[in-house]
């Protein structure tokens, strides 16, 4: 058999028509398959490769820590190095109540744990989490993502849990005495790039203050400079209590954590003792690449160059099938009339150069995450390979 045969039938699949690509090298903003042929990187492995894919910096990094070690204890037991800079460089770029970190292997991990530090924190059981959001498929992360369609296969789920309409300043009434805490993305993802209102984010806050509840934020896909500041909470003028983090996170390798001040993080060390635990959580060469990696973006990473490059896209992304299109920074949904239309387009990128995808709660539009460092001239060739798709 060829390889993607062996992939068929060795590789658990996650849907019964996957892409298929057999990518054999990762460059920049460009992937190419076996056959040589080359695609613009508009997915950007879901909001993961914000540098750029195999950026030199980064694999210096590795290379760096291949010579010294890998894996040589669970997280936590040992004082490794590329964790503590790196925890030191992300509390540096945040703010102070944010201070301890917990590193884990992907982001729905760091949804787990801080639903569990949530719980321990305020004694209570109740979870608040909003319509069309996506948190992960764990079983916890599972009982939080906003879409029945996901959750109902998997029942029963973690009790207590309870969805609103995300930017309703109704739903924050369901916010209680009894809420532990509510998980939100501030900027909805995987519903279409939807970024709520500045008045409701504060007023989520306010009242998540009023109840004692604790304010997640999930900002696994919308950090570091995805959105055109460092993080998406800076945007609305809040401090969340506890911040996700995930995809880039890592530089390119597996790498989650759930961020929040000490005197909260503490309480998962006693009472039990190894309240949390993980044995590769914050391996210590994903941590090296991601510390390498964020050094770029806040070198080299400049936000208004994400404003000017989203302004492009938005520019040249007009045709009479285009209904809207959603953006914050180098994040972008392009609407179609239906997921029949966006999947031909989407076919016609693949089939001329471009990779791009859908959103799993907004099916009709097609994703557009590309590394940051995406050129001008990358822009104009992948907005004229779409147009030209949309007339399929």
């Amino acid at each position: 058999m060829n390889t993607r045969e062996l992939f068929l039938q060795h590789i658990g699949q996650t849907s019964p028509a996957p892409m298929g690509l057999e990518i054999v090298k990762a460059e920049g903003c460009t992937l190419t398959d076996k056959s040589g042929k080359a695609y613009i990187d508009l997915v950007g492995g879901i909001s993961v490769a914000n540098t750029g894919h195999r950026h030199p910096k980064v694999l210096d990094a590795i290379r760096e820590q291949l010579d010294a070690y890998l894996h040589i204890m669970v997280y936590g037991e040992f004082v490794e190095t590329p964790q503590v800079r790196y925890a030191e460089l992300l509390v540096n770029n945040l703010p102070a109540s944010l201070n301890s970190v917990y590193f884990t292997n992907s982001g729905t991990e760091a949804v787990e744990g801080a639903m569990k530090l949530a719980k321990r924190v305020t004694n209570r059981a109740e979870i608040l989490a909003f319509n069309h959001s996506y948190h992960g498929s764990t079983q916890g992360s599972l009982s939080i993502i906003g879409d029945e369609y996901w959750r109902n296969a998997y029942r029963p789920l973690l009790p207590g849990v309870y969805h609103a309409n995300h930017n309703e300043f109704a739903s924050l009434d369901l916010i209680t005495e009894n809420t532990a805490c509510v998980v939100a993305e501030l900027i909805q993802a995987e519903a279409g790039v939807k970024t709520p209102s500045r008045e409701w984010i504060q007023a989520l806050r306010k009242k998540c203050d009023e109840t004692g509840a604790l304010l997640i934020a999930d900002e696994i896909q919308s950090g570091f400079f995805r959105t055109g500041s460092l993080w998406a909470f800076e945007q609305f003028g809040i401090v969340p209590d506890i911040l996700l983090l995930g995809k880039a996170l890592g530089g390119g390798l597996p790498l989650g954590a759930f961020i929040a001040d000490k005197k909260l993080m503490d309480q998962l060390t006693v009472n039990p003792v190894l309240g949390h635990i993980t044995t590769f959580g914050g391996h210590p060469l994903c941590c090296a690449a991601g510390k390498a990696a964020m050094e770029v973006i806040l070198e080299e990473i400049n936000p208004e160059s994400i404003q000017s490059k989203e302004k492009l896209f938005r520019e040249l992304l007009v045709h009479p099938k285009i209904k809207s299109v959603n953006s914050a920074g180098l994040w972008l949904a392009v609407e179609f009339d239906s997921f029949e239309t966006n999947k031909k387009v989407i076919e016609g990128c693949i089939a001329n150069g471009v990779l791009t995808d859908w959103f799993l709660f907004a099916p009709a539009c097609l994703r557009v995450s590309p590394p940051l460092v995406i050129r001008e001239e990358e822009i104009v060739q992948a907005c004229k390979v779409i147009v030209a798709s949309c007339k399929i």
